[in-house]
C-alpha cells in the first residue's frame, strides 16, 4: 500500500447536515423548498452541479455566481464554528501517520471549504490536498484520485480510498484504486476490491493493507 486518500464530506468530517442546512437557506433565498431527496440526488457533487441543480428546481433567475457565494459563504461561516470528526476517522488518520503511509484529501468541494475544515482537523495531517479548485473535472470522475496518486508519485492501484457517496466510490473505481465505503445518505453495494462496513472505526491500517493485497 503506497498511500491512502480520504474523501472529506460525510467520510472525515459529518458536514452532510451542514451542507443540508446551508442548501435549504438558500433554496428559501431563492423562493423554493428543499428535501433530503434533493440533497442525496447531489452527493458527492461538484458546486457547479449543485448550483445548477438549485437554479433549476427553483426556477429562479437569480445569477449562478451570486448562488456559489451563498453557498461558499454561508459553509466557510457555518465551519468556522468547528466540525464533528467520523467516528475513528481520527485514530485511522494517525495509524496511517504513524507508519508512515502518504495521505491525501480528496474533496469535490471548494479550497475555501476545505480549509475551513482543515483549520479544525489539522492541516498537517495531510500530504496534499485535492480540491474542486485543483481539477477540470469533479467526482464522479476519476481525475481527483489520478491527480492525487500524481502529487505524491504513487500508483493508484497501491493505494486505498476512502468514501461515502456513490459518486466518489465510482471516482476512486475508475482510477484503479481500492475503496473502503462508509455509506451515509445513500447506500455502497460490495464489490470486488471493495470493503463496504458502517464506520471507521472497524478499520484498521492491517485491513487497508490487506484491500491492497487482494
Amino acid at each position: 500500500m503506497e498511500a491512502v486518500f480520504f474523501d472529506m464530506d460525510g467520510l472525515l468530517v459529518d458536514t452532510e447536515r451542514v451542507w443540508l442546512e446551508i442548501e435549504t437557506e438558500v433554496m428559501a433565498r431563492l423562493g423554493a423548498e428543499w428535501a433530503p431527496e434533493h440533497q442525496a440526488h447531489l452527493l458527492g457533487g461538484s458546486m457547479e452541479r449543485t448550483v445548477d441543480y438549485m437554479l433549476a428546481v427553483s426556477g429562479s433567475s437569480t445569477a449562478p455566481e451570486t448562488v456559489w457565494e451563498w453557498m461558499a459563504g454561508g459553509m466557510v461561516a457555518r465551519l468556522a464554528g468547528g466540525v464533528r470528526v467520523m467516528p475513528g476517522a481520527a485514530e485511522l488518520l494517525d495509524a496511517l501517520r504513524a507508519e508512515g503511509v502518504p495521505v491525501a484529501l480528496v474533496t469535490s468541494s471548494l479550497k475555501e471549504i476545505a480549509d475551513a475544515v482543515l483549520a479544525h482537523v489539522g492541516h498537517h495531517r495531510f500530504d496534499t490536498v485535492v480540491t474542486a479548485d485543483d481539477v477540470e473535472r469533479t467526482k464522479p470522475d476519476p481525475e481527483p484520485y489520478l491527480t492525487a496518486a500524481d502529487l505524491l508519485g504513487v500508483q493508484p492501484v497501491r493505494c486505498v480510498v476512502l468514501e461515502d457517496s456513490p459518486n466518489g466510490v465510482a471516482a476512486a473505481a475508475a482510477a484503479g484504486c481500492a475503496v473502503v465505503a462508509v455509506p451515509g445518505v445513500l447506500p455502497v453495494e460490495p464489490a470486488p476490491g471493495r470493503l463496504v462496513v458502517p464506520s471507521l472505526a472497524t478499520v484498521t491500517v492491517g485491513h487497508l493493507r490487506d484491500l491492497v493485497r487482494a
